[in-house]
C-alpha cells in the first residue's frame, strides 16, 4: 500500500493565459503552414483594413463562399490616394482585400482596373489553391469601387 507522502507532489494548472498562448502558437503554425509567409505576415497585420471615410467609390462583392469583401477608395486626379477594406470573411478574403488595396493605391484608375486575381495571387506565394477564389472576390470588389466613383463623377 502506498503512502501519502510517495505520491508525486501535484503540478500547479497551467495558466489560462499560459493556454490561450500555447493554443495560438498552435494555430499560426497551422496558418503559416497553410498560407505561406506573406500571407501569414498580412493575415497578422491586415494592413488597409477599415473603411475610407468620404469616399470616391465604394465596391461590395459577396462570393459563393459567403465571405464579403467592401473596398472603400479616395481618387484624385485619375489617380488613387488611399484605399481601405472591410472583410467579414475568412483570413485568406481579409488577405486578398488588402493586397488589391494596396496594388492600387498610387496607381492611375485604368490600371487599377486591370488588377487581376493573378497578380493578387503573385504577391502571395504558396497560397492555397483551394483559396485562390479571394483574390478574384478581391479583385471583382476593386473593379466596383472604381465603378461606383465613375459613376458618381458623372452625377
Amino acid at each position: 500500500m502506498a503512502d501519502e507522502h510517495d505520491e508525486e507532489p501535484a503540478r500547479p494548472a497551467a495558466s489560462l493565459d499560459d493556454w490561450a498562448s500555447e493554443l495560438q502558437a498552435g494555430i499560426d503554425d497551422q496558418a503559416l503552414s497553410h498560407y505561406g509567409p506573406e500571407a501569414f505576415r498580412r493575415w497578422k497585420t491586415l494592413p488597409a483594413m477599415g473603411r475610407v471615410p468620404k469616399a470616391d467609390g465604394v465596391g461590395r462583392l459577396t462570393g459563393a463562399c459567403g465571405d464579403t469583401i467592401e473596398i472603400s477608395l479616395t481618387i484624385d486626379a485619375d489617380r488613387i490616394v488611399t484605399g481601405a477594406f472591410f472583410s467579414d470573411g475568412c483570413g485568406a478574403s481579409q488577405v486578398c482585400a488588402s493586397v488589391a488595396v494596396e496594388l492600387a493605391i498610387g496607381t492611375s484608375v485604368d490600371a487599377a482596373y486591370d488588377i487581376t486575381d493573378a497578380q493578387i495571387l503573385a504577391v502571395l506565394p504558396g497560397f492555397p489553391a483551394d483559396e485562390t477564389h479571394c483574390a478574384f472576390l478581391a479583385a471583382e470588389a476593386l473593379r466596383q469601387a472604381l465603378q461606383d466613383a465613375s459613376q458618381r463623377s458623372r452625377a
